[in-house]
C-alpha cells in the first residue's frame, strides 16, 4: 500500500463540521482507496490525517484528479494552517 499522513490544526468547534464532510465525501470512494483516519490529539487543536491506497500509481492518480482537488479545498477550509504532507509505503510490522 501507499499513502500519506498530514499533520494540521482544527479548531475544536470545526471539527464535527470537518466529520461530517469526511463522511460525506467517503460516499463517493476513489479509485484504488483502502482506508483514512483522523486522530485528534488530546487536548490539542492538533490533527493527523491517514489516508492508504492500493498503491502508489492509484494515490498519484488521485492528487492529480481535479475532483480530489475539490475535495482538499472544501476541506482545507475548516483547518486553521495548510497540512504538513507525508507521503510513502504502507507496511505492516
Amino acid at each position: 500500500m501507499y499513502g500519506t499522513v498530514a499533520r494540521t490544526r482544527v479548531k475544536p468547534e470545526n471539527v464535527e463540521a470537518l466529520r461530517k464532510i469526511f463522511e460525506r465525501q467517503a460516499e463517493t470512494p476513489m479509485a484504488g482507496f483502502v482506508t483514512s483516519y483522523v486522530l485528534f490529539e488530546n487536548d490539542s487543536d492538533t490533527a493527523w490525517m491517514f489516508a492508504a491506497f492500493e498503491d502508489r500509481a492509484t494515490y498519484d492518480r488521485n492528487a492529480n484528479d481535479p475532483a480530489m482537488h475539490e475535495r482538499y479545498v472544501e476541506y482545507r477550509a475548516l483547518m486553521e494552517d495548510e497540512p504538513e504532507w507525508h507521503d510513502g509505503v504502507i507496511e505492516t510490522m
